[in-house]
């Protein structure tokens, strides 16, 4: 049951097939993880489900269980880039409440809503203008949200430190994305048509 949800492959290629041109991929690149961060800005205003005192006022919130979900999903996925990705939920969180706490409510989410509406649209443009392709999002909300941090980070350290989870997955990958755009260009043409 689990292995279709946590085919690393599969979900990459997927995700892959939406995002080859280099200016989406570099739109994708910066506003992703700032979309991530953003996110658990306005969760910390959600009303805490654990107040803890003892531990410096720590509030078991949606922020911080957003954070401990995306990190263990993260690092299921694949144990050492899952791991960094692990790491920089936590960075994101950590800054989350700082700058929350910086900057109180009435601010943040102004700046939030800003930042939020900037990174979308550049997405959006990103796919229609660059990528000529709808985003995921309109087809896959789930791995839109749940996995394009993780494969924003993936996709960094295979073209920049040739990282791989393992020998042939980005070949593998590469194969299951031409097929899939194949599929998609001829469906294209045939609604053209």
């Amino acid at each position: 049951m689990w292995k279709g949800v946590l085919d690393l492959e599969k979900h990459f290629a997927l995700y892959g097939a939406y995002h080859r041109n280099p200016v989406n991929i570099l739109i994708h690149t910066i506003s992703v993880w700032l979309i991530f961060f953003n996110s658990l800005v306005l969760f910390h205003f959600i009303p805490p489900l654990l107040h803890i005192p003892f531990v410096c006022g720590f509030d078991l919130n949606f922020a911080f269980t957003s954070v401990i979900l995306y990190a263990l999903l993260f690092v299921v996925l694949d144990k050492k880039a899952g791991s960094l990705g692990a790491v920089l939920c936590l960075l994101c969180w950590f800054g989350s409440q700082a700058l929350t706490s910086c900057l109180g409510f009435s601010l943040a989410w102004k700046v939030v809503l800003t930042s939020q509406l900037i990174c979308f649209t550049g997405q959006f443009i990103g796919h229609r203008v660059f990528e000529k392709r709808s985003p995921s999002l309109l087809d896959n909300l789930s791995l839109a949200f749940l996995m394009a941090p993780f494969f924003v980070l993936l996709e960094v350290l295979g073209n920049h430190f040739h990282y791989e989870p393992y020998p042939g997955f980005f070949a593998s990958v590469c194969s299951k994305i031409e097929a899939d755009r194949r599929g998609w260009q001829a469906c294209k043409q045939k609604k053209s048509s």
